[in-house]
């Protein structure tokens, strides 16, 4: 799977692909990482590509044609084009897992106070959040959409039992898990866990995850919650 970086900042992001899967990822073709700089799309001769927003407004917003000419520099036929804003659907789970079918992503990453309205109408296929929070720009959003995306592509994990019994699946937290020593700091690992008994590890598993949900995430547990009720009828 190709992921292109529509940027006026790569080096934020070129270092994420050093080490670790992605790397390897990358040096197994799996997937490949490149950049465009709607910068190099300007026809300002310091280079520029943000202007004053028309009405009034701090700061500056991004022009519509560099950052347009280099989206449609880089996309095909085959690409979704993806923007990363406050604005956006929140980004879940699943629409990772629906993206890594796509086999080209195009990230864009605004900046400043954002771009010109007619960017996202002409060029943009998917605007996502990451949260309800605000950042300087595009780049770190874009890093998570593609890190998320990527450990969906097959082989990008080597194993792909790492991807079952997953967070959000099914709208539950992952039940808690442990490691040995069974003993440690006076806390204990779950006792069932140790026996060996994989069917009642699994029921056990259940009734954590439930309980995990509930706790941290009641918004989601009322989903599932739901869910059972309808099904019961």
């Amino acid at each position: 799977m190709r992921f292109s970086f529509v940027t006026l900042f790569p080096d934020l992001i070129t270092g994420y692909f050093s080490g670790s899967i992605l790397s390897r990822a990358k040096e197994n073709a799996l997937i490949s990482i490149d950049f465009i700089n709607p910068r190099d799309f300007s026809k300002d001769r310091y280079n520029k590509v943000d202007s004053p927003m028309v009405g009034g407004g701090a700061g500056m917003l991004m022009m519509p044609e560099p950052l347009i000419e280099s989206i449609r520099a880089v996309k095909n036929n085959d690409s979704r084009v993806v923007m990363l804003s406050p604005v956006g659907k929140k980004f879940t789970q699943n629409d990772a897992i629906r993206l890594s079918n796509f086999s080209h992503l195009v990230l864009v990453s605004g900046r400043y106070e954002g771009i010109d309205e007619r960017i996202i109408e002409s060029e943009i296929d998917e605007i996502f959040s990451i949260g309800d929070f605000i950042l300087m720009g595009g780049e770190l959003a874009s890093l998570v959409v593609c890190d998320s995306v990527a450990r969906n592509v097959t082989g990008v994990l080597g194993n792909s039992d790492s991807l079952e019994g997953e967070s959000f699946e099914e709208n539950l937290l992952e039940a808690p898990a442990f490691t040995k020593p069974d003993f440690f700091e006076k806390r204990s690992i779950i006792s069932e866990y140790l026996k060996g008994n994989h069917s009642k590890i699994t029921a056990l598993k259940r009734a954590l995850s439930l309980c995990k949900t509930k706790y941290f995430r009641p918004d989601l547990f009322i989903k599932v919650a739901k869910k059972a009720s309808n099904y019961e009828k």
